[in-house]
């Protein structure tokens, strides 16, 4: 069974945590300020490649977003290429430089 957790340290630098069967399976590195929800890197570990981690960490991402009101800055190579793949989507918490 597969469980996310978006964690935050005090100075709002974090992760979006993906868990499968209780062990770390993979993570997006995040950090949030000023209604901007910026992620840096998307990672799934090798044992677990090919079972659409990736996307179930993104989808994290993108709730988390919605429900605290923010936009995301797709720095992570993955989410930005998911965004321009999908807008329909992603457009509402897409943060897309003027």
């Amino acid at each position: 069974m597969e469980r996310t957790e978006v964690v935050l340290s005090d100075s709002n630098q974090g992760e979006v945590q993906l868990f499968s069967n209780e062990s770390k399976a993979g993570i997006m590195e995040i950090s949030v300020g000023d209604g901007k929800l910026t992620v840096y890197h998307t990672e799934v570990n090798p044992e677990y490649e090919g079972r659409g981690f990736a996307k179930v960490l993104l989808e994290e991402l993108a709730s988390y977003a919605r429900e605290n009101g923010l936009k995301i800055v797709p720095l992570c190579p993955y989410v930005y290429a998911q965004f321009q793949r999908h807008p329909e989507v992603y457009n509402d918490v897409w943060l897309i430089p003027d």
